[in-house]
């Protein structure tokens, strides 16, 4: 793959940015930032940046409908705003939460937003007349993050509680908790298929939970210092993540290994996003610049996943595993144990050394016992291979089933 380009630098805030996003119906971005002010970026040069000013502190975090025709704030000040982006800037208030209100996201069909807060709950909102619809309780500290899946049923969060939830928002239940063993969840967003969460932790991890084995699937630790947030690409086959220790780190998650290390910021980096269409990525950092680059990845002009041979997809991803997959700290050792169709037989054998027909065969019991044990550990490794291939297909196949669903 090509490196990515740098095409823009965004000059305008005064104080760290806290998180940005693209309009997906134009070329423009929008950010957040701890002066306490939203601003919103055209590409034209025809045009003016605009300076949004309305919350009475920190700016936490933005997010544009998914037309493009709103846009939501949220703030220290536990307020969430709407605003209509435009030069106008005209917005209204929601009195949100108890604390700092720290994320907020339009649901996929607009009709709905989720947002996060110190005062730990995650809260569902009707956007029409933004009215509170239902909180979601279970979290015990500061909740970082909550955002919607793509389908607009399930809501994840990370809190400092070192949990990451997965919620039925229909229902308002906890469908599964992953527990961190060391650092916390600082940000969360969902794979384009919705079979995934990609989570950057204090402890500098990048990690990708299947949340329909509900597991940890990858696990990265390549960064220097806490990872402030991560991006999924539309096309599902990378994500970026951007961290205290001033650089971007691309990974490609059917090759399961990091690609690419961008550098630019002269700070720490507290925000990355993918555009809807994945062609360009936008940065931000504490010395409040935003950088937008040309992606420049590996996709065809369709967003068609990228297909990697069962061969080399499973030899990544076993290297891989080496390399970059951290054993999960605290979980119980797993003893290997023969097969319970096979350990009958074997003990059976160690104490009658007999064959068919009844007749005494010495050490002919030793050998058969020999043979099932070297049966069973190909057995084993032929199983640890095949869940693997699994695991790699079931990506692919998310892939196509989210290729398929964009065409219809």
């Amino acid at each position: 793959m090509k490196d990515p380009e740098l095409i823009h630098n965004f000059k305008g805030h005064k104080d760290a940015i806290t998180c940005l996003d693209f309009n997906p119906s134009q070329k423009q971005v929008a950010s957040s930032s701890l002066d306490g002010a939203v601003m919103l970026w055209n590409w034209t040069t025809d045009k003016k940046a605009y300076r949004f000013s309305a919350h009475t502190d920190a700016v936490l975090g933005i997010s544009f409908s998914r037309t493009g025709h709103l846009m939501a704030s949220c703030s220290r000040d536990r307020t969430i705003r709407l605003w209509i982006p435009d030069s106008k800037g005209e917005n209204n208030e929601i009195r949100a939460h108890q604390g700092a209100v720290r994320s907020v996201e339009f649901s996929p069909e607009n009709l709905r937003l989720v947002s996060a807060s110190d005062d730990k709950s995650v809260k569902v909102w009707t956007v029409h007349r933004a009215k509170f619809s239902q909180s979601l309780i279970g979290h015990t500290n500061w909740v970082r993050c909550a955002r919607w899946g793509p389908d607009g049923k399930l809501v994840a969060s990370s809190s400092d509680d070192k949990t990451i939830k997965v919620w039925d928002e229909t229902s308002g239940s906890c469908i599964h908790t992953f527990t961190e063993p060391k650092g916390f969840g600082q940000h969360l967003a969902f794979h384009p298929s919705g079979s995934c969460i990609g989570v950057g932790t204090s402890d500098s991890k990048v990690k990708v939970f299947d949340i329909r084995a509900m597991k940890l699937q990858q696990q990265y630790a390549v960064h220097e210092g806490p990872v402030s947030q991560v991006s999924f690409h539309p096309s599902g086959n990378y994500l970026v993540s951007s961290s205290q220790d001033q650089t971007l780190r691309i990974f490609d998650l059917l090759a399961v290994k990091p690609v690419c290390t961008m550098y630019g910021h002269e700070k720490a980096v507290g925000a990355v996003t993918f555009s809807p269409h994945g062609e360009y990525l936008a940065s931000g950092a504490a010395d409040g610049k935003i950088l937008v680059w040309k992606a420049n990845l590996e996709v065809s002009k369709s967003d068609e996943p990228r297909l990697v041979s069962k061969e080399m997809t499973s030899r990544a991803y076993a290297n891989n595993m080496d390399r970059n997959l951290e054993e999960k700290e605290n979980e119980e050792p797993v003893t290997k144990a023969v097969p319970a169709s096979v350990r009958p037989l074997e003990e059976s054998l160690s104490k009658l050394n007999v064959n068919p027909a009844g007749k005494q065969v010495p050490d002919l019991g030793g050998q058969v016992v020999s043979q099932l044990h070297e049966m069973t550990a190909k057995l084993e490794t032929l199983t640890q291979t095949v869940l693997l291939m699994e695991k790699r297909l079931s990506l692919v196949e998310d892939q196509v089933k989210l290729l398929s669903s964009r065409t219809n």
